[in-house]
């Protein structure tokens, strides 16, 4: 049977594991094309194998998003191959230390910035071109719920994510008027992932849920469609 993505072209970041291959692998079982980025290339061919495995396709492209003219290079090489980019998934990310707000060290506060914030910005930036030449394009951005709702100690990410659905949404108001693209963003809610097996040690992660629940609930509205400016929330 075919699929709902059959014959479109995905491109998740931050794809070579946890969420972000959980969502890249959901897309290729649905037809789509995922080109998959992350900075360990053994664990991208880890995913690629799996996709493959189960007649998907996909291609890898291991680079670091905050270094240099790395982005541009992607750019260059994806649309160097195809016309159009149909599904964007913003998922890469860094936790950071957790620490009070007067002890962030500056240092590792910009690179939390430079990849939560400014390489996605960056991202759009480069591929916004490609995503107009598609038909219904759409823009996922993960976040998480400290960019809402202020936690002790979780001051230098949360101020990204906030930033992050800021830039989002302002992304969303100025293509509301036009067909694509479409934005979206994903809050996972708590998910086994290695972020999160950083941010609470003693945690049993049997007792949250699989990042393959968060990537269902984002193939159903995609599925199903969504409006512009859309905040899906995963909880369970």
């Amino acid at each position: 049977m075919p699929g709902a993505l059959d014959g479109q072209l995905a491109l998740v970041t931050g794809a070579s594991r946890g969420i972000g291959a959980a969502i890249a692998e959901a897309l290729a079982r649905e037809g789509a094309h995922v080109v998959l980025t992350a900075r360990t290339g053994s664990a991208l061919e880890e995913v690629e194998e799996r996709i493959h495995e189960v007649g998907g396709s996909a291609t890898i492209a291991p680079l670091d998003l905050t270094d240099g003219d790395s982005i541009a290079r992607l750019g260059a090489a994806i649309s160097g191959r195809w016309e159009a980019l149909d599904l964007l998934v913003l998922n890469a990310a860094m936790l950071g230390s957790l620490a009070p707000v007067q002890a962030v060290e500056s240092k590792e506060f910009n690179r939390v910035m430079t990849l939560n914030l400014l390489a996605q910005q960056a991202m759009i930036a480069t591929f916004d071109a490609m995503l107009r030449k598609s038909k219904r394009s759409r823009v996922l951005a993960l976040t998480s719920s400290v960019g809402r709702h202020p936690r002790a100690y979780w001051g230098a990410y949360g101020a990204s994510k906030a930033a992050l659905e800021t830039l989002l949404l302002s992304y969303a108001e100025e293509n509301r008027n036009f067909p694509s693209p479409k934005v979206a963003i994903v809050d996972p809610g708590a998910t086994a992932t290695k972020m999160r097996a950083s941010a609470f040690p003693g945690e049993d992660p049997t007792t949250v849920k699989p990042a393959s629940a968060v990537a269902e609930a984002v193939m159903e509205m995609l599925r199903t469609g969504f409006e512009t400016g859309h905040r899906l929330e995963v909880r369970g």
